[in-house]
Parts: C-alpha cells; structure tokens; sequence
C-alpha cells in the first residue's frame, strides 16, 4: 500500500515540476498579451503655459493646455495583418487632442501604431502613419515590454517620427508601486506643421509658402511599472517654436506652445489601480504559480521518498512462540 502511494506521489510530483516551466516559458507569452480590442483615453495638463495666438501670430501666457490622448484597438485589422504576419497584433489608432484654456482646437494629431501583442515590438504593415504621413517605427511607443529590464530602450518620437534611446535611470516608488523611471531628451528639430491647423486658410502649405518653419524639443519622463510594462505616470518638458519667414512679420522666432505637461491626478489614480490588478495576473504567470509548482513538486517528492524507503525496510524478528510442554505420564 505504501508503494502505491509513494508512485502516486512521484507521478504529481513529475507533473508539478513539468508544469511550472511550461506555465512560465509557454502559457505567459501566449496569455499575456494586449487585448485587440483595447480603448483607452488619458487626460494631461500643462498649467501656466506659452501658447500662441494665431490671430495676431503672439504668444501669451495662458492658465492650463489640455492633451487629451485616445487609444483605440482596431480588431478587424489586428486580425488581418496578424495572419499576414504569422503572429498575433494590435492595430492601435490613437488621436492626440490639444486645446486652449477657452476649448478651442490647438492641434489635433492621429497616429495608428502597429505591434506584437506580447513583445511590443513593432509591427511594419500598410497604414502604419502619423499625421497621415507613413511611418517605419523602430522600438516602442506608448508602452514597454512586460517584464521590463534596468537598461535602455529604443523609444519613438512621434514629432520628429525618429527612435532615439530612452535612458533607464533608477528605481523609484509611485503610489505604492515599485517602478523604473525613464528619460529621454529631444534636441530642437525641425518637424512637420499639423495636418490639421487652429485658423480656417492655414494649412501646412500656405505656412511653407510663407517660408516659416516648425521646431521642436522636449525632454519625456516615464514611471514604468516593470512587471507589466505599463507607465503609471509620465510627463514632458515640452516646447515648440515657428522660426523665420513672412509669417513671423520680421521675427526670428516666436513661441507656439511651451509648459510642463503632466497627467491629471483622477487619471493617474485610475491608471494606479489598473496596473495594481493587471500585475497580479502577469506575476501569477511569471512568478506566483511556477514557483508554488516546483515547490509542491520537491514535497511530493521527498513524501515519495520517505513513503518508499518505509516500504523497503526490513520487518523486525516475529514474535517467539511458547513452546508446547511434554504431555505427563502417571
């Protein structure tokens, strides 16, 4: 009975050790990936900022500049270009929204980014662009791998629509969560007029004809949490100029938008929560359940163990039995 058990034992011990690599090398990178359908928006600030008033072509010092920013997954072609490319994607078209202290439309810039579900990697298809313009993306945007690492990653920059690193550089505590801060500074560089321009008769062709140019410089934190990828908070120094031609009326340069940007403290509470919940689910799969497996599996094979070597061992002497006394002749 006891060899029964104790080959019972091995057995769940067997499979509790199988399982704990298969749970952390093969069912995470096919359980956690970015869902298709995902939507998702991200209200951000910049209080006391320089913005410019295109009617008289002046900037002025205004109370707050909104950035409202909108992700939205696209399935239809997630699924389509998952298919063409052997693995499976999301197809995120995201909107950046600005608008001045009165509501009014500042600018308004469309992306569609394109990448793996589980890796982030970049994913090159037909509609990748920003603005409208294509794009080929190297490195990541918006969100980093899960599991990040303490090291520097290719980010891209949707403004000058070049990659550049940004640098990892320690690690913090956020509202109770253990993060990587991250940075990374963008040089002033020439970059496009919006597609979509604040005045009716202003468009990025009636600006080049004018001979005025775009420039642009910001310097991008992040606070990253690491086991999802996700960032919890994220803010920029962020600074734009029109430089030379007849616009400017004689002037070298004026500025078109200057403040720190920062995410608004309701969405930052909301985004705490949610990364919160997600990175139980991740180190559940990384972590949590690999590790309760491959313990259990060392128990149940030391209980086989013992169960099999109490099975082998000897029996102890049998009892001596009295011996029958000779029968009494009279």
């Amino acid at each position: 009975m006891r060899r029964k058990a104790s080959l019972v034992l091995l057995a769940c011990a067997v499979f509790c050790a199988a399982l704990s690599p298969l749970l952390r090398w093969y069912a995470f990178p096919r359980l956690a990936r970015i869902p298709a359908n995902q939507y998702q928006d991200m209200v951000l600030e910049a209080r006391g900022a320089t913005l410019l008033d295109y009617g008289t072509m002046r900037a002025k010092k205004v109370s707050k500049v909104t950035i409202v920013q909108t992700l939205k997954g696209d399935v239809e072609a997630a699924k389509k270009i998952g298919k063409t490319a052997g693995r499976p994607v999301v197809v995120w078209d995201s909107l950046s929204y600005v608008q001045g202290p009165d509501g009014k439309m500042v600018s308004k810039v469309p992306e569609r980014y394109i990448f793996d579900a589980h890796s982030q990697d970049p994913v090159h298809a037909t509609g990748e662009m920003v603005d409208g313009d294509p794009v080929t993306r190297d490195g990541i945007e918006f969100k980093w791998p899960f599991l990040t690492q303490k090291r520097d990653y290719e980010y891209f920059d949707a403004q000058t629509r070049t990659t550049s690193p940004i640098h990892y550089e320690g690690t913090r505590t956020f509202r109770g969560l253990p993060v990587y801060y991250f940075e990374q500074t963008i040089p002033w560089t020439r970059v496009p007029m919006p597609k979509t321009m604040p005045v009716q008769g202003i468009t990025p062709e009636t600006v080049a004809k004018t001979g005025t140019t775009r420039w642009y410089s910001t310097v991008r934190r992040f606070w990253v949490e690491p086991v999802t990828g996700a960032p919890v908070y994220g803010e920029e120094l962020h600074k734009e100029e029109l430089r030379g031609g007849t616009l400017l009326g004689g002037r070298a340069k004026v500025t078109a938008f200057a403040g720190h940007v920062k995410m608004r403290e309701d969405y930052i509470a909301h985004t705490v929560a949610l990364v919160k919940q997600n990175r139980t689910l991740v180190l559940v799969l990384t972590s949590y359940a690999p590790w309760s497996l491959l313990g259990l599996g060392v128990l149940l094979l030391v209980l086989s163990l013992v169960l099999e070597a109490r099975a082998r061992s000897p029996r102890g002497p049998a009892p001596r039995q009295p011996k029958e006394s000779a029968p009494v002749s009279v």
